[in-house]
């Protein structure tokens, strides 16, 4: 859907698979051209959810504006038509106060729903239906969902109980499937997509380290925090891979540490490949060699971008 005209204000689009270095990227960008840079990570909203996620510090914040980080508590759900409005209102700040917004992450679903201003059903959250569906396994809830809505189940990361359960819900309530009801209005932004792309075996050299590192930063410590501070260990596993691998190792579910971090890896560069599938099918992203001089090639195109010229 083309989605540049010259009445439309510019947003810079920074995407990529887990590990690639976005956030480092997004942030010299920020600094080159006067810019703010607005979270698109479904986890970094949480409060507390700082190590698993990969959240940016306080120093590196100290040094461009940052939105959409820590909004709710983990207790919480901060669905995805909240991240859209959110996200829209950080953008619209940053452009009202002079400045080029800079939407950095990689959570696919969220982005769309900024780029392609996605129609998303308004069905409020359904506290026993959720619960229901809660207490069923994922292949049970993937199997109906299936049936209910088959291009939602072909789509969806079926790994991701709580994506799975909203479908389910939507579906449930409404009595039309998900899918259908997920319009696109009028775009609201011309957008650059600029994805970070590593040779696969660099990609999950990187992952590996991001998760030794992780680990050597206390995440089983964050989680045993977030656990008594009352947070369930179902909830936990809501959050993505570290969390469910840290929550299923004190839960007793490993015979050791080491099992643990390398089933961990293993997982992380799947989720790498179907992450990276969902990117692939967007012909929009220029994708930049992070073999090559990466700030370089990033800061070409958003110059180019800016001036409102085609990039190449």
């Amino acid at each position: 859907m083309e989605n540049e005209t010259s009445e439309q204000p510019d947003l810079v689009v920074l995407l990529g698979p887990t590990a690639s270095g976005k956030s480092a990227l997004g942030i010299a960008l920020a600094q080159e051209f006067n810019g703010e840079i607005v979270s698109a990570d479904s986890r970094q909203v949480y409060i507390g959810l700082d190590i698993g996620t990969a959240k940016v510090t306080p120093a590196e914040r100290a040094l461009v504006p940052h939105h959409l980080l820590d909004v709710v508590e983990p207790q919480e759900i901060y669905s995805v038509s909240q991240f859209q409005h959110d996200a829209i209102a950080a953008i619209q700040a940053i452009l009202q106060r002079g400045h080029q917004p800079f939407l950095v992450g990689g959570s696919a679903h969220y982005i769309q729903t900024v780029v392609d201003h996605f129609d998303i059903p308004t069905v409020a959250p359904q506290p026993d239906l959720r619960a229901r569906l809660e207490s069923q396994p994922l292949e049970q809830l993937l199997a109906q969902l299936a049936v209910l809505d088959p291009v939602s189940a072909e789509t969806i990361d079926s790994k991701n109980p709580r994506r799975v359960i909203r479908a389910l819900e939507v579906c449930l309530v409404t009595g039309k499937p998900f899918s259908q009801q997920r319009g696109i209005s009028q775009p609201l932004y011309r957008c650059l997509l600029l994805g970070i792309d590593w040779p696969r075996p660099l990609l999950y050299q990187r992952i590996d380290s991001r998760i030794d590192e992780r680990m050597q930063q206390g995440l089983l410590q964050e989680v045993q925090e977030q656990l008594a501070r009352g947070l369930t260990h179902e909830r936990l596993d809501s959050f993505g891979l570290e969390y469910r691998f840290a929550s299923r190792l004190l839960r007793g579910e490993f015979a050791s540490e080491a099992e643990m971090i390398q089933k961990l890896k293993y997982a992380s560069h799947d989720f790498t490949r179907r992450q990276l599938s969902w990117f692939r099918r967007d012909k929009r992203i220029i994708w930049l060699n992070a073999e090559g001089d990466l700030l370089a090639q990033a800061s070409s195109a958003v110059q180019t971008f800016l001036a409102h010229c085609s990039p190449t």
